[in-house]
């Protein structure tokens, strides 16, 4: 009796644990669309607008968010201002 107890909880967390895992593997992905309008906002002042939204487009998809203004701080989406070029220097505008 206590080892079909014991198998059938090890059962449910597996279970639980792998439900959850592709739960989290089902977030929202934010569409192309989303991202040029938030990099349009984002890089609407900048001096080189066409590489500015080339890098903020990337950088949207992998970080799912974008700072909120062309001025606003990076501190608001992390993943964005960690990303680093090869060379060691910021990737998204």
């Amino acid at each position: 009796m206590k080892l079909a107890f014991a198998t059938l909880l090890l059962v449910s967390l597996v279970l639980s644990f792998s439900i959850h895992a592709m739960a989290g593997d089902l977030s929202p992905q934010p569409s192309p669309s989303s991202c040029d309008a938030k990099c349009a906002v984002r890089c609407q002042k900048s001096w080189r607008k066409d590489k500015c939204l080339k890098y903020c487009g990337i950088c949207c998809q992998k970080c799912h968010c974008v700072p909120s203004g062309p001025y606003a701080d990076k501190s608001e989406c992390p993943c964005y201002r960690d990303m680093k070029s090869p060379q060691g220097k910021d990737k998204c505008p």
